[in-house]
């Protein structure tokens, strides 16, 4: 559906309505035309600054009465064009909704405006002995995190956000203001509403508020690396730690060309460039002892070595952040080339020969594409340099992106574990969900008749 171009009516009245928080601003507009990673422009008309859900619900009802599109911001971390406007409209920035409503130390549960980042929750928990589990690396907001069903190097142990929300309030596309779900831990009352917003990437509403589970803090936390002189026995290690029960928190593999680019940009002292696995348990002292004594000696079968631990908070807090820079890290790899990432995820018990064959195809492909994976649930990214004004690069780094999708869907896994279809993903859809594509389209239809919520994104256009 093609939406008309925006009035001066329209201007005037988003003016009246929210005064100097709606900005025509040809540098706020550009701002919020694209967030990271390959950049997918889509420049809006306005952006209005939201404060509180009766302005989200202002809006939407203004925009549906002219037609105009509403494509909700946040942080800006989203990799596959998400908040791009490519049908220009309004962009509704969500950050100064950032208030902590609730926090319940009994119930582990606790209520947020959207525009709460990761670790704005975080700092505001410590001092309770609760932590929010989910960790996708980038300081997302939670509204964000909701909307695009993110995950991160948590999963293993804790679950993904789909997990750890309990339920929502959200602005529809008419303007009318509802809750899902709620604080009880279960519930057969009624249709899932909330986990058909989450995910939904802003095309079903706009995600105000979000009710979620969290943990207490562990006693103890030890961080442990181990390095691989082959990608092969890293992988079997994971595999096989994995299959004897071992209760990880987090585990993650580093290939040697991520590894040389965390080396160099995070400074990282006494690493070799060589695939590495860098692991975290929780628990008690004497039991994370105990499964880090475990690991090493599983590891020592695959020719696993400089097997070491960290468990001072500073030493721990330098090896993450050097694995949360691994984006960065792969930029400065290729000074001057652009990172288009990619996630893919597929089962365990498919993930050592699908991430073999991806080896292979990087090699093939003569790119510089680092890789980094969640390997605890199957998830796998590649940072796949190229320079964007060479045609032949990027259509090879497109190309290699298409493949990585294609064969994950092969080995029965999906196109993205995290980070969400948005733009550049639409095309997998079809393949992924075959039918099933056609009765989102029907929900799309049903709550939104007229397509002005974050159009052009995660649903393909019907070819007739």
């Amino acid at each position: 559906m093609d939406h008309p171009p925006v009035t001066q009516t329209f201007r005037d009245e988003l003016s009246n309505l929210f005064g100097d928080r709606a900005s025509f601003s040809l540098v706020l507009r550009e701002q919020h035309s694209h967030g990271e990673g390959y950049s997918f422009q889509g420049m809006p008309d306005a952006v209005v600054f939201a404060e509180t859900a009766d302005d989200v619900a202002d809006l939407v009802k203004l925009c549906r009465r002219h037609g105009v599109p509403v494509v909700p911001f946040g942080a800006g971390s989203s990799l596959e064009g998400h908040v791009a406007a490519v049908r220009g409209g309004v962009s509704l920035n969500m950050m100064r909704m950032n208030r902590i409503l609730d926090v319940s130390v009994e119930a582990l549960d606790c209520r947020v405006e959207a525009g709460v980042t990761r670790e704005q929750l975080n700092a505001h928990l410590r001092t309770q002995g609760l932590f929010f589990s989910v960790d996708p690396g980038a300081d997302a907001t939670i509204g964000g995190m909701a909307a695009t069903r993110a995950s991160g190097t948590n999963a293993v142990r804790y679950g993904t956000i789909r997990e750890n929300v309990l339920g929502l309030t959200v602005v529809t596309p008419s303007g009318v203001i509802i809750r899902t779900g709620g604080r009880a831990r279960k519930s057969s009352a009624g249709l899932d509403l909330t986990r058909l917003y989450v995910g939904s990437e802003g095309t079903l509403g706009v995600i105000t508020e979000v009710q979620v589970r969290l943990q207490g803090l562990p006693e103890a936390v030890l961080v442990a690396t181990c390095q691989f002189d082959t990608f092969e026995n890293a992988v079997a290690t994971v595999t096989t730690a994995l299959q004897s029960g071992l209760r990880l928190a987090r585990i993650e593999l580093l290939d040697e060309v991520q590894m040389r680019g965390c080396i160099g940009y995070s400074k990282l002292e006494g690493f070799a460039a060589k695939p590495t696995l860098f692991m975290e348990f929780h628990g008690s002292p004497a039991g994370v002892r105990e499964d880090g004594a475990a690991m090493q000696k599983l590891a020592l079968e695959f020719n696993g070595r400089h097997f070491r631990h960290a468990e001072r908070p500073e030493e721990r807090t330098l090896l993450w952040k050097a694995r949360h820079n691994c984006y960065h890290a792969t930029k400065w790899l290729c000074p001057g080339k652009d990172n288009m990432g990619t996630d893919a995820c597929v089962p365990l018990s498919e993930f050592a020969a699908c991430i073999t064959e991806t080896k292979q195809d990087v090699r093939d492909s003569g790119l510089i594409a680092p890789l980094v994976g969640h390997v605890g649930d199957g998830n796998f990214h590649l940072g796949i340099m190229h320079d964007r004004n060479d045609p032949d690069e990027t259509a090879r780094a497109e190309a290699l992106a298409v493949r990585v999708a294609e064969r994950a869907i092969r080995y029965g896994g999906t196109c993205t574990g995290e980070h969400g279809i948005g733009l550049h993903k639409r095309r997998f859809m079809e393949a992924e969900h075959g039918a099933a594509l056609d009765v989102m389209r029907a929900i799309k239809q049903a709550l939104d008749p007229d397509n002005i919520m974050n159009p052009g994104k995660m649903l393909p256009d019907r070819i007739d």
